[in-house]
């Protein structure tokens, strides 16, 4: 409390810490000064000047510096001659603000007066009424009428795209600057800006492709007015129509917390469809961000290619067949196969999914194994970061390890809550073997030949073997996130035990901001692990039957269409006709996460509940699972609540998670979604809960000990070494089918250095073949200074199988 100051605001005294800004100091009372270019994620810049308030200062003896006190022994206040931006302005010790003062109330109504001399008349046509700050503060404060003659309105463009994804309604602007401040200082994508002066002022876009971000979508959440909107809900509804629910993102490891909006249409047959996706509020996982991907990846869940009538094999065929006809051919066949059974399940699944998934397939006495081709879960589980890891708490005195990922593709709000980190101070250490974006803040960036890595990390041990290492080694705090860039199963495993080695070492472990976290590839590939199922490698389906769930090892090349059939009776639950399904004797189908409830453990532990939206197609797969396993004689819950409950009598780390766990919330900081949509924007206040962590095996008092490592030896070979990349947009079996961003999902292509592209006579743009143990693959060439010499990146989920390991392939053109 040393350094908290008392000031009066509106006669009601606050003591809040020294430097904080008087605005934010006021919404600590629940006095909400209006505002429309300030954002408590963004900094101060006074544009709009809504925010004016009157300030008296506590006057100081010049000579002493001592307050001067009136004749009651009280120091005397001095108000300044003219009104402060309150956005701005610090708080001080004695200070008096007066925001309800006729001196304000005059400037308040005078600066909206100005906004709509240019702003249109189209309140009942535009997206943003409802929830626009500039109609509510315009009831609140304006005028009531204009004295401007509507024909003097400026007139600009209403339809304008600055990407395929956001439209820009020119007229409605009001210079606040919130998008392009967003956009510089939160993502570091300079991509918006000013163009021309005074009225004729206006938002331009300069990248190539237009408005080239993968936070696009933010800039629609905290413009304050409707000049911004998204492609997918522009005109499609109007705010107070729609329903909301909870739910979690499931397009990456991060977890991010989102508002499903939904309605009922006619178009749709009377169903209820998603409308659009909004953040809602979780400091400690999303903060109130989204990337693209997760705000516009959910229209899979409304694809017409969703299944929705169980399939049996007929005649060589795949036929529709009843729920009971289907489950019945199922449970036969998977009893018979007894210990010949194979499960194989995706980790795009849900916890509860998972479990009764092992639970069955172990029943009957088969393996069940994990669709992935990434090790470290183990590692994590022990000296995974701390319970109360927050990324926002850390700056000086952290250091952070980002170590084979690439963040902003595989993760990207983790990407961006390292970026900030850093820039408050964290020591940031990039280690790949290639330049990334997260390079940008480094304070060290350590190059390794690919199959390096664990080398790499190894190198870190000794004492003084370089600057990076020291400060790792000193920092009071410490975490790492690996990844597996150019790494098999074996190679991301012995990566994570050398990670977790390092850790171990400098005993940065078993407390907050400490500790290890995979960069997985899927949504809950922590959870997998927490249930039990583990990859293993080169895992092909042997056996009397193979149950696959949420997984499609046939379009992921793992195994051809006719040696899965070969394999023996195939189960399939999906939500399409994958490759999979399409070779499988029996598919069920699935309901998507939007349609159901259940919980993801994102790659911080942090075991998070979503809820319902829509109605469903098919049916949980937990659901699915349970019935099957009723009819072999293996009994499961067939409702989510009690596998949860399963789960925590079962699973050590999880013994306090349960759904009413789940369900807390705790006030958070900033003070967004609430009854001021002008202060933070649209994102949501999180009251359907903040998740729960689960201990790790040293935080839970176990011992955790390092293990002696061999590095894995080097790629070798001839030819350029092909490294598996991970892109973002890519072509899995649900962001495929959100058409609205096809045009963001590139061709499968590899990318060259100008000098290897010079020596084999490639050009960018040429199609070329690519040659690894003695597969092919035609795809595009692209040359940049992205890929290191002797180094070709291929990404591994735009299309052709790409080993999961960086190996020597034989690139040639035509």
């Amino acid at each position: 409390m040393a350094d908290n100051v008392t000031l009066t605001i509106d006669g009601k005294a606050v003591s809040v810490p020294k430097g904080t800004l008087i605005v934010e100091a006021a919404k600590t009372i629940q006095n909400d000064i209006p505002v429309f270019c300030y954002h408590p994620k963004l900094a101060p810049v006074g544009m709009c000047r809504m925010c004016l308030v009157e300030i008296g200062r506590v006057q100081k003896d010049r000579a002493t510096g001592q307050p001067v006190l009136d004749d009651a022994g009280q120091p005397k206040v001095a108000y300044g001659p003219k009104l402060e931006t309150a956005c701005t302005t610090p708080v001080e010790e004695g200070m008096v603000v007066v925001g309800a003062s006729s001196k304000v109330t005059e400037a308040r109504d005078d600066i909206l007066e100005f906004l709509l001399t240019s702003h249109p008349l189209d309140c009942p046509v535009c997206d943003k009424g409802g929830e626009c700050p500039l109609q509510n503060l315009t009831l609140a404060h304006g005028p009531g009428q204009s004295r401007f003659l509507f024909d003097e309105k400026q007139r600009l463009a209403k339809r304008v795209p600055l990407g395929d994804l956001i439209y820009l309604d020119r007229e409605r602007c009001i210079q606040c600057a919130r998008c392009v401040r967003f956009q510089d200082e939160v993502v570091d994508d300079h991509v918006l800006s000013f163009f021309e002066r005074g009225r004729r002022m206006e938002i331009i876009t300069f990248s190539e492709p237009g408005f080239d971000s993968k936070f696009s979508g933010n800039t629609t959440d905290i413009c304050p007015v409707g000049a911004l909107t998204t492609t997918d809900f522009r005109f499609g509804a109007r705010p107070w129509e729609l329903n909301n629910a909870a739910s979690i993102c499931t397009e990456c490891p991060v977890g991010c917390n989102t508002t499903l909006n939904t309605r009922r249409e006619a178009a749709a047959g009377g169903q209820t469809v998603i409308k659009r996706v909004l953040p809602r509020q979780n400091e400690q996982v999303n903060e109130i961000w989204l990337c693209d991907k997760g705000r516009f990846g959910h229209h899979f869940a409304g694809s017409p290619d969703r299944l929705t009538t169980p399939l049996v094999r007929q005649g060589g065929e795949l036929k529709e067949a009843t729920w009971d006809e289907a489950l019945k051919l199922a449970g036969e066949k998977l009893k018979a196969a007894g210990a010949g059974l194979i499960g194989l399940a995706g980790d795009r699944a849900s916890n509860e999914d998972l479990f009764n998934f092992r639970q069955v397939v172990s029943g009957l006495g088969g393996r069940a194994v994990l669709n992935s081709r990434m090790g470290g879960g183990e590692q994590v589980q022990e000296v995974g970061v701390g319970v109360g890891t927050n990324f926002s708490a850390m700056g000086k005195g952290t250091a952070i390890l980002v170590i084979a990922s690439d963040l902003e593709e595989e993760a990207p709000i983790w990407w961006l809550r390292v970026k900030q980190a850093a820039e408050r101070g964290a020591t940031l250490i990039v280690a790949n073997g290639r330049a990334t974006k997260t390079d940008r803040a480094a304070a060290y960036q350590m190059r390794y030949p690919y199959g390096h890595e664990v080398g790499t990390v190894l190198n870190m041990l000794v004492t003084g073997s370089s600057e990076a290492a020291d400060a790792f080694a000193k920092a009071e705090n410490a975490v790492i996130l690996f990844g597996h860039e150019g790494l098999d199963l074996a190679g991301s495993s012995a990566l994570a035990q050398a990670c977790a080695n390092l850790l171990i070492a400098t005993n940065h472990y078993g407390r907050p901001n400490n500790g290890l976290i995979a960069v997985w590839p899927h949504s809950n590939t922590m959870g997998a692990w927490d249930m039990g199922l583990r990859p293993e490698a080169g895992v092909l389906p042997r056996g009397q039957a193979t149950w696959i769930m949420a997984a499609d090892p046939v379009g992921d090349g793992v195994i051809s269409a006719a040696d899965l059939r070969a394999a023996g009776f195939v189960v399939v639950q999906e939500l399409f006709r994958t490759a999979t399904a399409e070779a499988a004797d029996v598919v069920l189908p699935a309901a998507a996460w939007a349609e159901r409830e259940g919980s993801y453990t994102n790659g911080e532990r942090r075991v998070q509940r979503f809820y319902p939206a829509v109605t469903a197609k098919g049916k949980p797969d937990y659901q699915i699972v349970a019935e099957i396993g009723a009819r072999v004689g293996v009994s499961v819950p067939q409702h989510a609540a009690a596998v949860m409950r399963a789960i925590a009598e079962a699973v050590p780390a999880y013994a306090q998670v349960s759904y009413p766990a789940l369900a807390q919330v705790t006030a958070q900081w900033p003070d967004v979604g609430g009854r001021d949509p002008y202060y933070g924007g649209t994102a949501y206040e999180n009251k359907q809960g903040l998740g729960a962590q689960t201990p790790t095996t040293a935080e839970r008092g176990g011992t955790v000990a390092a293990h002696k490592l061999t590095a894995p030896a080097p790629v070798e070979g001839n030819g350029l070494t092909l490294v598996p990349t991970t892109v973002l947009y890519d072509r899995g079996t649900t962001f495929r089918r959100a058409l609205l961003m096809h045009s963001h999902v590139l061709l499968p292509y590899v990318e060259l250095n100008p000098a290897d592209a010079a020596r084999l006579n490639i050009q960018d743009g040429d199609q070329v073949t690519v040659t690894v143990n003695g597969r092919t693959a035609s795809v595009a060439a692209r040359v940049s200074g992205r890929a290191p010499a002797g180094v070709a990146l291929m990404p591994s989920d735009l299309g052709p199988a790409v080993p999961a390991a960086a190996v020597s392939a034989t690139i040639q053109k035509g």
